[in-house]
């Protein structure tokens, strides 16, 4: 695969032995060790991710906040310097572009976290925007490398390894400060439901930055422990929970959709939407016996398929097979009975609540 990209760390990744494969255009690490000692080292203690492949999108100019608030289903420009505001790009149709951080560097210039595998489509999306607005569109992928660090032990990490005291920087806000003699940018976000940081910066300091870590025993954590950890925090993932036949609606993303918002593009379809009643919702959802509910299989109530599955697995942390489905609103109450088609056996399951455990988030 010639056309496949590395990230700083590829090197770093190999030497470790870790199992690569290509993911949205990268070679990426997939598991060093296990997915079970990964993601237990997250929950636990301390781990940190390669996401170097992540997209970063500059959006600066007179017209930022106005445009990034035209296109963005949150909202920006009433909020303070330093904050993150996590939200959507819409189709005007109402389905979803792509999930993103959005990062209010000033008054006219916002950093824009979008999806690897969504890069080129953003960008493309986000220029066909601009008209109208007095804004300069740079993407700055290829430029820019990041690392995630996540877990309880993140900050004393931190402190220990960069006498750096983040103890002050609040959930979903960033600094800009210097590691290595050279600028970063560092937030304190994440997508394990665990407290942590991510450090954005040129690939020479963030591949030094991997190697302190190394050093005191962080323990690196590939894209399978990612995967199993935003799920069990169910938080959605571009192509299961998320996509371009998903409303945010649907999703149960409601709260990251400023309907009272003048306009922003796919505002009038969620209205119509809303007016209408939606016909179906993101639900969890558990099995009553030990199966392993996959992406993409059916679910039924009787003869009647009414919904699939987006994401499923054995909860590493919970030890029991749980779910997040995309079903019919009819049956989407807590406590409905279901059944999930398993290499053509139907297993019984109910739907749940998806707060499978609690979230760690310093607040």
């Amino acid at each position: 695969m010639p056309d496949v990209k590395k990230t700083c760390l590829y090197d770093s990744h190999v030497r470790l032995n870790a199992r690569m494969e290509e993911f949205a255009g990268y070679w990426m690490p997939i598991v060093y060790t296990s997915i079970p000692e990964e993601h237990k080292a997250v929950r636990e203690k301390v781990g940190m991710f390669d996401v170097s492949h992540m997209g970063e999108i500059l959006v600066k100019g007179k017209d930022a906040l106005a445009f990034v608030d035209h296109v963005f289903t949150n909202e920006i420009t009433s909020k303070p310097v330093g904050k993150v505001v996590y939200g959507m790009f819409l189709y005007p149709n109402g389905t979803i572009v792509d999930d993103l951080l959005v990062y209010k560097k000033s008054d006219t210039e916002c950093l824009l976290v979008v999806n690897a595998s969504n890069i080129a489509k953003d960008y493309e999306w986000i220029i066909d925007a601009t008209e109208g607005f007095e804004v300069v569109i740079s993407n700055q992928s290829d430029d820019i490398s990041e690392i995630a660090l996540q877990g309880p032990l993140a900050e004393a990490s931190m402190r220990h390894i960069f006498d750096l005291d983040l103890s002050n920087l609040e959930f979903f806000t960033f600094t800009e400060g210097s590691l290595f003699g050279v600028k970063m940018l560092i937030s304190r976000t994440g997508y394990t439901g665990e407290d942590g940081f991510e450090i954005y910066g040129p690939a020479p300091a963030i591949a030094e930055i991997w190697e302190a870590f190394l050093s005191h025993g962080v323990i690196p954590c590939g894209l399978g422990a990612r995967d199993t950890l935003r799920f069990e925090a169910a938080l959605p993932l571009y192509g299961h929970e998320i996509s371009d036949t998903i409303t945010p609606l649907e999703a149960g993303f409601k709260l990251f959709v400023r309907m009272d918002k003048p306009d922003f593009i796919g505002k009038s379809q969620l209205e119509q939407d809303l007016a209408l009643g939606l016909s179906r919702k993101l639900v969890g959802f558990e099995l009553k016996t030990m199966a392993i509910p996959r992406q993409g299989y059916p679910l039924y109530l009787g003869n009647r398929e009414v919904g699939h599955i987006t994401t499923g697995y054995l909860s590493i942390t919970l030890g029991k097979p749980i779910a997040m489905a995309l079903v019919s609103t009819d049956v989407a109450k807590n406590g409905s009975e279901l059944e999930v088609l398993i290499r053509n056996k139907r297993i019984p399951g109910v739907v749940r609540d998806k707060k499978f455990l609690s979230k760690n988030y310093k607040k």
